[in-house]
């Protein structure tokens, strides 16, 4: 049995989701499909879950919304009326539209939540209904059915792994297809609460552990992951397999194809996990494997680069030797609900990166304000924007140069390092590097390691 889950671009329009139904027709495997919210038809184009964020906005600023829920029950009219759908299958979709604006939410947080979980929720409907009317049953699946848990965190949700006992009750034994809406759960009190964008990865991967699938499929928009961000390499090379951790390193450090957060339910249930193109769909793509299954170890995987991180330099001499030095900043970070991401030291010097996207001036300032107050360093320095890269693969474990190999061309371009780290697990090294170089950066190690 197969769980296989579309993207939003695969289910953008009604070209799309009839390339989705032949999918899924074609292979009697594939009993659980969960769907995303309708993505982009064209560049410029507005995903749904966008234009539900702003009739969230508008409902909370009680500003006129006519236009945008319009537009949103058009995404939708659009992909029924492309399979002659029946007028009263999208009056109920139109009518949750509507009523979304009238219901009570104890939070605007939660509100955000229930707005954004819609696209989804209402695509799912969508699917299902197509599916049955082109001649597969299908089934939509509430994910309050399933007993889909996640904590109070609104808009950051975590599963809670007890739901994996209710999810392997469900019912596989007939022919039907059963459509789940991803992105999102719900919390003891029944409200939806999203997982971070890009969830349905997640919800993907939590029904495939859940039921025991033999098999994740992940559908999107290319033929496989590629070894760097083909709009930094012009054809690159694509990646046949690769293992768990590789992949979790990689979509942590700016891989887009899949969520980082996806791979853990997977790892837990030994799931392996297929990355195949919806425009393609014969194109074997990427299997992402327990490294037992790795047949080959090339000595680097991937590259990946993101710019989204900050910094905190800090200098004072012999903090090495102070005990406690370290709890002290952490009791700081705890204070102001900040969480790092990595904590490189030397002997007098220690860099702090961060996540912006995770953080708000507010709680910089205040940081900042409480380090400089209670540690007394000797330097502190806030770097507003820092490029991380990261260089993984299984073939680094103990290789002898693997360092050499990476930062060479560096210097062959100019190109200075901030800050070099090697992970534990030997399998990734991380480079920090002024944003504005990370790119050609990339493309120097890319271009050494792999032609």
């Amino acid at each position: 049995m197969k769980v296989t889950k579309f993207g939003g671009s695969s289910l953008a329009d009604g070209q799309q989701l009839k390339r989705v139904f032949d999918i899924i027709r074609d292979d009697p495997e594939r009993k659980v499909v969960v769907v995303s919210a309708p993505g982009k038809r064209f560049k410029d184009d507005t995903k749904v879950t966008d234009l539900l964020l702003s009739y969230a906005r508008a409902t909370i600023e009680d500003t006129d919304a006519t236009d945008i829920i319009e537009a949103i029950k058009h995404r939708y009219h659009a992909i029924g009326n492309y399979f002659d759908l029946p007028d009263y299958d999208l009056a109920d979709l139109d009518e949750q539209i509507d009523h979304l604006s009238t219901k009570h939410y104890r939070s605007f947080d939660y509100l955000y939540a229930a707005f954004a979980a819609h696209g989804e929720y209402l695509n799912a409907q969508l699917v299902a209904k197509v599916f049955t009317h082109l001649g597969v049953s299908a089934r939509f699946i509430d994910p309050k059915e399933i007993g889909l848990l996640v904590d109070d965190n609104a808009r950051q949700a975590t599963f809670d792994t007890k739901s994996y006992d209710t999810i392997a009750e469900l019912d596989l034994s007939t022919s039907e297809r059963l459509i789940v809406p991803g992105f999102f759960g719900y919390t003891k009190s029944g409200d939806m609460a999203t997982f971070s964008r890009g969830g349905s990865d997640i919800t993907g991967a939590i029904m495939a552990r859940g039921l025991r699938a033999d098999l994740y499929e992940n559908f999107t928009d290319v033929s496989a992951i590629y070894a760097v961000n083909p709009n930094i390499i012009d054809k690159p090379a694509a990646i046949e397999q690769m293992t768990y951790d590789e992949m979790r390193e990689l979509s942590y450090a700016g891989f887009a194809v899949f969520h980082d957060e996806a791979i853990i339910p997977a790892i837990q249930g030994g799931i392996r996990i297929n990355i195949k193109n919806t425009n393609d769909p014969e194109v074997p793509g990427t299997f992402i494997v327990p490294p037992t299954e790795v047949q080959q170890s090339r000595p680097v995987t991937g590259i990946a680069n993101s710019n989204r991180f900050a910094a905190l330099y800090l200098h004072r001499y012999l903090l090495n030797k102070e005990v406690g030095f370290t709890l002290r900043i952490l009791e700081i970070l705890k204070r102001h609900q900040i969480s790092y991401e990595h904590m490189p030291s030397g002997i007098d010097d220690l860099t702090i990166i961060f996540d912006k996207t995770l953080l708000t001036q507010e709680k910089i300032d205040g940081m900042l304000a409480d380090i400089a107050s209670e540690i007394k360093p000797d330097t502190l320095k806030w770097l507003p924007s820092y490029g991380i890269i990261m260089v993984v693969g299984e073939g680094m474990r103990n290789r002898i140069g693997a360092l050499t190999e990476i930062v060479s061309p560096l210097k062959e371009h100019h190109i200075s390092l901030q800050m070099v780290n090697q992970g534990a697990s030997e399998i990734s090294i991380m480079l920090g590097i002024q944003p504005d170089l990370s790119d050609l950066a990339v493309k120097a190690i890319y271009e050494n390691i792999f032609k």
